[in-house]
Order: C-alpha cells, then sequence, then structure tokens
C-alpha cells in the first residue's frame, strides 16, 4: 500500500512539471503565462514560439502522464496505474510548483496516461485528434471530439472497468475545462489555428 501511495504522489508531481513555462522560460526567458491565452499547455507554446517549442512541450506533457501510468500498472496493477495517471492529470491541472495555479487542460497528459491503459484506443484517438484538426483547423474541437471519443472506444475494445472509469472521468474533465472554447465554438469566435499565428487567445 505505501508503494502504490507513494507511485500515486509521484505521479502527481511528475504531472505538475510545467514543460510549457520551463521550455520558454529556458530557450526565451520569457514566461509563457504573459503570452497568448496564458495557457501552460502546447497549443499555446506553439502559438506564441512555434513548432520547434510547440512539439517538444507536447512530448513531455504525454510522457509526464504515460510514465506514471505504466510504471503503477506494472508495479501495482490497473487501479494504481489509473489513480497514477489521474494524479498526473490534476498535476497537470493544478501544479504544485506553480502554487497550484491554473495549469493546462490535460488533453495531452491525458493520452499519455491512455497510452499507457489502453494503447490501440489511444492509437484511434490519436486519429480522431488528427482528423478534426486537418478538417477545422480548430485545436480545441479536436480536443473535444477525442475526449467524447475516448470512453467509447474503451468500452468497444472492452477494456479493464478501471480503465473505461477512467476514460469516462478524463473525457468529463477535458470538457469541462473546455467549456469557455465550447461557448466561443458556438458563437463562431473561436479562433482558428495557424502556424503563423501569435498570441491567440484561443485557448
Amino acid at each position: 500500500m505505501l508503494e502504490d501511495a507513494l507511485i500515486i504522489l509521484g505521479g502527481y508531481l511528475i504531472g505538475s512539471i510545467p514543460f510549457g513555462v520551463v521550455v520558454v522560460r529556458a530557450f526565451h526567458g520569457e514566461d509563457i503565462r504573459a503570452q497568448g491565452s496564458g495557457n501552460i499547455g502546447a497549443s499555446n507554446v506553439w502559438r506564441a514560439y512555434g513548432r520547434w517549442y510547440g512539439v517538444p512541450v507536447a512530448l513531455l506533457d504525454v510522457a509526464k502522464g504515460f510514465v506514471p501510468a505504466l510504471v503503477g500498472v506494472k508495479l501495482g496493477g490497473e487501479w494504481v496505474g489509473v489513480l497514477a495517471g489521474s494524479a498526473a492529470m490534476l498535476g497537470h491541472a493544478r501544479p504544485i510548483w506553480l502554487g497550484f495555479s491554473r495549469g493546462g487542460k490535460m488533453v495531452a497528459t491525458a493520452g499519455g496516461v491512455v497510452l499507457a491503459l489502453a494503447p490501440l484506443a489511444a492509437g484511434i484517438c490519436l486519429v480522431v485528434w488528427i482528423a478534426t484538426f486537418v478538417l477545422f483547423r480548430y485545436a480545441s474541437l479536436a480536443s473535444l471530439a477525442t475526449a467524447v471519443a475516448l470512453p467509447v472506444c474503451c468500452f468497444l475494445l472492452d477494456e479493464p472497468l478501471a480503465t473505461v472509469l477512467f476514460a469516462t472521468a478524463a473525457s468529463l474533465a477535458v470538457i469541462v475545462l473546455h467549456r469557455q472554447n465550447i461557448g466561443r465554438l458556438l458563437h463562431g469566435t473561436e479562433s482558428r489555428f495557424s502556424r503563423s499565428a501569435t498570441n491567440s487567445a484561443s485557448r
């Protein structure tokens, strides 16, 4: 039990690492929270500083969900993996290293957790994200479509109950964190993504 608790705590601490803040500060000496939407996630980094910064941040955010979930599954079983991955997502949303202030919207971190728990479902959801983004050019819409697809995929693929429950809860959390984006999408004011866009407030 102590080992399981430490794995879960480790998941939160790893998830709390604000890679968007770290990368931008290391290479530009600036605070990503003062740019664009103020979000620390990869989309805002990409918009403000370009893909050479956005892509590494996205991969690091995926990794901080994947590693705790995988370690949890291997050492403690499915439920420990789910709880460690959930803790990583919580850390990303409310990072201790930033004084529990607003973090990211958990999409990439959730993707890492799913990759560890249900790789096939993660692959399908990646296709959903890419297809939606290519068709509509809204990162928020792609994230919402993926959030809806996630629990459906896990259920249809007969994943363990713990994974299905996680997928459902993660889906709801991502949707709630995107509620402002949903409002802008409904009113036609959400900004489309473009590689040349900087300091956009769409997220």
